[in-house]
C-alpha cells in the first residue's frame, strides 16, 4: 500500500486546500448499500442545564449553624495569707549525723617495670586448646539439568521472507540548493568615513624644558650621628659561646648504591621538548645615547670610608681549669632507684590440661529420623487423544481469493504510460494517462490523472 510520507509543509505556495486525489481513493470500490458505521463518541460540546440552579450545598444542609454562648467568667479569689510561722525543718535535717570528712589521699598506680629479657610465646590459649578437626564436605543435591540440543534441521520460512520482493532502489533527486558563495559583480568600493573626514595638522614643535645648573654647597658635610655622638666605647670581656661543637655525625657501613627512590621509581622514555626558533634580532636604526639624568647630574664627592666603632678588646686569657659546679649540681643528686615489679594477680581457673571432647547435648541426644516425603496432590498433566480429525478450517483459508500485486507507479521516476502536468504545494505529482477515456454524453476526452508522489 502507497502511503504519502509528504507533510504539509507547503514549500511551493500558502494554499489551504487539501490534496484529496490518492491511488487508494481510486482503486478502492465504492458499495452505494452499505452506509459506513456510525460514530458513538460523543460531540465534544458544551452541554448546557436548562434547569434552574439551586443554591444549596450539601455544606449548607448539613451544617446548620448555632447560637454561640459566651463562657461563664469565674471570679478568681482573693488570697488570704495563714497565720503563725512556716515550720522549715525537714527528715534529712534531723536523721542525717555531720561526719568530720579528712582529705582524699591520692591513691596513684604503682610504677610498672616492663622486662624486654624474656622470650614472648606466640601461642595464644585459643590456638593451644581448640585444635582444628577434619570437617568432611557435604555433597550439594542439586540437580543437573543437561542440555540436548534438538537434531532436525530448522527450515520454515517467515512471513517476511514470503512476502517481501526485493526491489531496485531510485534516490530521489535533491532540491537543495547548492552551498556556493554569490561573487558580486560590483568592484569593491575601498572609500571610509576616516579616509573622507580626516584632515591632517601639522604638530606643533615639543616644549623643552631648561637644564638648571648644579651649585654645591659651601658648608662641609656633617656625617656625625646619634649614635657616634651617644656611645662611647668601654672596655669589657668578649661573651664565651657556649654553643656545642659541630660533631660531624658518620657511619662505617658501606653504601650499596641503591636508595628505594631509585627501585621504586624506574626511568621513563621523555621526549625531548619541542625547540621553538627564536626570531633573529634586528638592531634599531640610528646611535643610542647612554647617558641618563642621574649620570648628567651626579657630582662626585671626595668622602672617607666609615670608621667601625667596636668596643675595646681586653683579651685576659687563664689556663686555670674551668669549674663547672653549680649549685643544681650540689644540691640535687641523682638518687639510686630501681623499679618495682609488676603485681600480678594468681589464676583461679586452672589451666585445662586434657584433650578437648567436642561432644555437645545436641550431638548426645539427637536421634536421626528417616524423612518421608509428603505426597503430592497435583494433577497428572497427561494429554488425553482425541479420535477424531483436527478440523483446521478457519474464514481465512476458505473466502481468501489470491490477487496479483501491482507494483505503484510512485516508484518510478517517471512512471511508464503516464506523462507529467504539474506538482501542487504540498509536493505531489500528477501524471496524465497517454490512453484517454471517452466520456458517453461528451466527445472531448477526459483525461485522468494519477497523484504520483516522488
Amino acid at each position: 500500500r502507497h502511503r504519502c510520507p509528504h507533510k504539509p509543509t507547503r514549500i511551493y505556495d500558502n494554499g489551504q486546500q487539501p490534496c484529496l486525489t490518492t491511488e487508494y481513493v481510486e482503486k478502492y470500490p465504492k458499495y452505494s448499500n452499505i452506509s459506513p458505521p456510525r460514530s458513538l463518541k460523543p460531540k465534544q460540546e458544551y452541554q448546557v442545564h436548562r434547569g434552574k440552579m439551586e443554591g444549596i450545598t450539601t455544606f449548607k444542609s448539613d451544617y446548620l449553624p448555632y447560637d454561640i454562648v459566651k463562657r461563664p467568667f469565674r471570679v478568681q479569689e482573693e488570697h488570704k495569707p495563714k497565720m503563725g510561722e512556716i515550720e522549715l525543718g525537714t527528715t534529712y535535717q534531723k536523721d542525717y549525723n555531720a561526719h568530720k570528712i579528712q582529705p582524699v589521699t591520692l591513691v596513684r598506680p604503682l610504677e610498672r617495670k616492663h622486662t624486654t629479657g624474656g622470650k614472648l610465646d606466640t601461642i595464644p590459649t585459643y590456638q593451644d586448646d581448640y585444635r582444628s578437626w577434619e570437617v568432611q564436605r557435604r555433597e550439594p543435591s542439586k540437580v543437573e539439568h543437561i542440555y540436548h540440543p534438538p537434531t532436525e534441521k530448522f527450515g520454515n520460512s517467515t512471513t517476511f521472507q514470503d512476502d517481501f520482493v526485493p526491489r531496485e532502489l531510485n534516490p530521489r533527486q535533491s532540491f537543495k540548493p547548492p552551498c556556493v558563495a554569490k561573487l558580486s559583480d560590483v568592484p569593491f568600493d575601498s572609500t571610509t568615513s576616516h579616509r573622507t573626514s580626516y584632515i591632517a595638522h601639522q604638530l606643533e614643535p615639543k616644549f623643552v624644558r631648561s637644564k638648571e645648573e648644579y651649585k654645591p654647597s659651601n658648608q662641609p658635610f656633617e656625617d656625625l650621628t646619634t649614635h657616634r655622638n651617644d656611645f662611647q666605647g668601654l672596655p669589657g670581656q668578649l661573651a664565651k659561646s657556649c654553643k656545642p661543637e659541630n660533631a660531624k655525625v658518620g657511619s662505617n657501613a658501606h653504601f650499596n648504591g641503591v636508595t628505594e627512590f631509585q627501585d621504586r621509581f624506574q626511568p621513563w622514555l621523555v621526549s625531548l621538548p619541542e625547540v621553538r626558533k627564536t626570531k633573529e634580532y634586528v638592531p634599531p636604526p640610528g646611535n643610542m645615547d647612554f647617558n641618563s639624568t642621574s649620570h648628567l647630574d651626579y657630582v662626585k664627592h671626595e668622602i672617607s670610608p666609615a670608621v667601625p666603632i667596636r668596643p675595646v678588646s681586653n683579651g685576659r686569657r687563664t689556663n686555670a681549669p674551668f669549674q663547672g659546679n653549680t649549685t643544681t649540681k650540689e644540691d640535687f643528686k641523682a638518687w639510686g632507684s630501681c623499679r618495682q615489679e609488676i603485681t600480678k594477680k594468681q589464676q583461679e581457673i586452672p589451666k585445662p590440661t586434657g584433650r578437648f571432647y567436642d561432644l555437645t547435648t545436641f550431638k548426645s541426644h539427637y536421634i536421626p529420623h528417616q524423612i518421608i516425603p509428603a505426597q503430592s496432590f497435583k494433577p497428572v498433566h497427561a494429554i488425553v487423544p482425541n479420535s477424531a480429525p483436527f478440523q483446521g478450517e478457519t474464514m481465512y483459508r476458505t473466502e481468501y481469493t489470491p490477487k496479483k500485486q501491482e507494483t505503484c507507479p510512485a516508484n518510478y521516476p517517471s512512471p511508464p504510460g503516464y506523462v507529467y502536468v504539474n506538482t501542487d504545494s504540498q509536493g505531489h505529482k500528477f501524471f496524465r494517462q497517454l490512453t484517454p477515456e471517452f466520456s458517453e454524453s461528451n466527445s472531448n476526452p477526459i483525461p485522468k490523472e494519477v497523484a504520483v508522489l516522488s
